[in-house]
């Protein structure tokens, strides 16, 4: 298998899987969503921070379940060559939505989740009211829930690397795997820190719908490469 996975593969990998616009477009909506329940600009900045961390470790813990699982079950390369295969056809598909963007077959959110997540959010505008440090902790919660709901719109790029890592060390493929999850919540951090500095949640909407299409074609041409690499490594 691989002989060796990169600093450079992890922090690509997780630069693309971290712009994807449904990460950004969920963010925005709940940052617009903060700033009107949290009266001050510190509270939302740190119900965001609260969010993004929640996000951090809900996502590594489900990284390091499918690598712990691949490695110990003895299934490492079988799952190789299936994170290589997915790698390939979400890129197809990523690339497919830069020129027809929506239609036919999309990678997004599971079916529903946008409705749960607007009701949570009212739910955290209700504990605000009676329970303010419940409010922050349905922050926490948020960030739970849309790592669960994202995962088919953003899961290929994590697969494709737990794929690599299940060909590497087990010790050495964690710290590896808590780095591409740090990458991953580095825009999200930028994020909120342009909507505390004063940048409207509708300006950053705005940003990220003019420039969804290419998003999703850098994501599309980095897992075409990625998924290519992987079964050149092998073969």
């Amino acid at each position: 298998m691989v002989e060796q996975l990169t600093l450079g593969i992890i922090i690509a990998a997780a630069l693309a899987d971290s712009i994807n616009p449904c990460v950004f477009g969920v963010l925005i909506f709940l940052l617009a969503y903060m700033t009107t329940v949290f009266k001050n600009k510190v509270k939302m900045l740190i119900a965001g921070l609260i969010y993004v961390t929640s996000v951090y470790i809900t996502y590594f813990l489900i990284g390091m379940g499918i690598f712990t699982l691949a490695y110990t079950a003895g299934i490492a390369k079988p799952f190789y060559w299936f994170a290589a295969s997915v790698a390939i056809i979400a890129g197809l598909f990523e690339i497919k939505d830069y020129f027809w963007y929506g239609k036919g077959f999309s990678l997004q959110m599971i079916p529903g989740a946008a409705e749960r997540i607007k009701k949570y959010s009212k739910a955290m505008q209700r504990m605000e009211t009676k329970h303010p440090l419940l409010g922050l902790a349905i922050a926490g919660l948020l960030g739970i829930f849309v790592v669960f709901v994202e995962l088919p719109c953003t899961g290929a790029p994590y697969l494709a690397i737990l794929g690599l890592l299940s060909a590497e060390d087990y010790s050495s493929g964690i710290p590896l795997l808590l780095l591409y999850n740090l990458v991953f919540i580095l825009p999200l951090f930028v994020i909120i820190g342009l909507v505390y500095f004063g940048h409207t949640s509708k300006t950053l909407e705005k940003w990220r719908k003019g420039h969804r299409g290419i998003m999703r074609l850098g994501i599309g041409l980095f897992l075409l490469a990625l998924g290519a690499y992987m079964i050149w490594s092998v073969v």
